[in-house]
C-alpha cells in the first residue's frame, strides 16, 4: 500500500497535535508545575510598598553589619554592636519559595545581639528572610536571601 503525499501531511498534522496535547495534559496535571503566589493579599501589600522601601532605608546601616551564619544548632543571625534591642518589637519572617507550607514567623526577642533559628525548623535550600522591627515609631526592614 502506497501512502500519498496528502495522506502523509494529514498524518504529520495529527501526530503533531497529539504530541502538543500530551504535553498540555502533562503540564496541567503535574504538581511540579503548581506555583503559589508570594502572598495571598498581593495588591494590598503593593499599596504599602513605599513604607517598605522607607523601612529598608532606615535599616541600611544595620543591614550591612548583620551577618547570617549556619551553625550546628541552626541559623545564627548576628546584629551589629550598636543595635539597640531594649524597646525593639518585630518579627523575623522566613519564606520558602518552593513550598508555602514551610513558611514561618518568629518574634524578635533579643537578650543579646544574636538570634538563633533552630535547625529543626529549617530545611536545606533557599530561604528569603525578612527582619522587620520598630523602635521609637521608626520602622526597619532587612531582607536577605540565603541558601541553608
Amino acid at each position: 500500500m502506497k501512502i500519498s503525499w496528502g495522506t502523509g501531511i494529514v498524518l504529520a498534522f495529527v501526530a503533531f497535535i497529539i504530541f502538543i496535547l500530551y504535553f498540555v495534559v502533562l503540564a496541567s496535571t503535574k504538581n511540579q508545575a503548581n506555583h503559589d503566589l508570594v502572598t495571598r493579599e498581593y495588591y494590598k501589600e503593593e499599596l504599602a510598598y513605599q513604607q517598605e522601601i522607607d523601612a529598608q532605608q532606615n535599616a541600611l546601616p544595620y543591614a550591612k553589619a548583620t551577618t547570617f551564619k549556619k551553625t550546628g544548632e541552626g541559623l545564627l543571625i548576628s546584629f551589629p554592636d550598636d543595635f539597640k534591642f531594649d524597646n525593639t518589637q518585630g518579627k523575623v519572617s522566613l519564606y520558602r519559595p518552593s513550598n508555602k507550607h514551610l513558611d514561618f514567623d518568629l518574634p524578635v526577642s533579643l537578650s543579646n545581639k544574636h538570634l538563633l533559628i533552630p535547625d529543626k525548623q529549617l530545611l536545606d535550600g533557599r530561604w528569603d528572610i525578612r527582619i522587620y522591627w520598630s523602635d521609637n515609631d521608626q520602622n526597619y526592614l532587612i531582607k536577605e536571601s540565603i541558601n541553608y
